[in-house]
């Protein structure tokens, strides 16, 4: 049987940036993947109409790596003002979600990211996915957002450590093609965001586990069964 997977993020972009070619593998091997977007409506930078077009590129991109439109959520707050809300709205919609899909892996943002959204998205979905009320749930790990993890202070609790890898070697252009999608998003190079820093940053997580190409991942809690 597939294995439910759930990738939580708090914007659209964050979930390609962050582990666009490991979702196209999923979805290669069969696996069944939900991406839930928490702040989509980015009233805090964008005109009515870039936010209709946002919501068509992360359409597009999920396309790109094998997403169907009917196994993309999306809760409609405004980015960048997550913290101005009491998190028990957030966390409530993530556990709706998780409870509707019943996955038995979770991906959702590093804690340490300099982006306050991500930082909120990080802490309401570890509480939405509470041991007790989540049995089905076998791995939780977080990934790095280029522009966001590598940006926050040289503190240790913000250190994004990662302990387990992908190789994407045969995703990495269903990754960069995803990327292309968000117009709004994309940046020339060398900007993080840019399609070359990518597949450099994708070769340079490949090279410490000997593939051409890697996503990283800081494994939160697993549960062998």
């Amino acid at each position: 049987m597939p294995k439910q997977i759930l990738v939580i993020s708090a914007h659209p972009d964050d979930e390609i940036l962050g582990l666009g070619g490991t979702i196209a593998r999923y979805i290669h091997q069969g696996e069944k993947v939900v991406i839930a977007f928490v702040a989509d409506s980015g009233k805090a930078r964008y005109e009515d109409e870039t936010i209709s077009l946002v919501k068509s590129c992360t359409i597009e991109a999920a396309s790109n790596v094998g997403i169907a439109k009917t196994d993309i959520r999306f809760a409609g707050l405004a980015d960048q003002i997550l913290d101005t809300l009491p998190i028990i709205k957030i966390t409530q919609w993530i556990e709706e979600v998780v409870q509707e899909i019943k996955p038995q892996i979770i991906y959702t943002h590093h804690r340490g990211d300099i982006n306050r959204d991500h930082q909120i998205v990080h802490e309401a979905t570890l509480t939405a996915a509470r041991p007790y009320s989540t049995s089905f749930v076998e791995r939780i790990l977080c990934y790095e957002t280029p522009s966001a993890t590598e940006w926050a202070g040289p503190y240790v609790e913000n250190y994004f450590v990662p302990n387990v890898f992908v190789d994407i070697s045969s995703h990495l252009e269903n990754k960069l093609s995803a990327m292309s999608a968000y117009k709004t998003e994309l940046r020339p190079f060398p900007h993080p965001r840019s399609l070359e820093a990518l597949r450099t940053r994708a070769a340079y997580w490949g090279s410490i586990i000997g593939v051409t190409a890697a996503e990283p991942f800081m494994l939160v809690r697993e549960i062998q069964r």
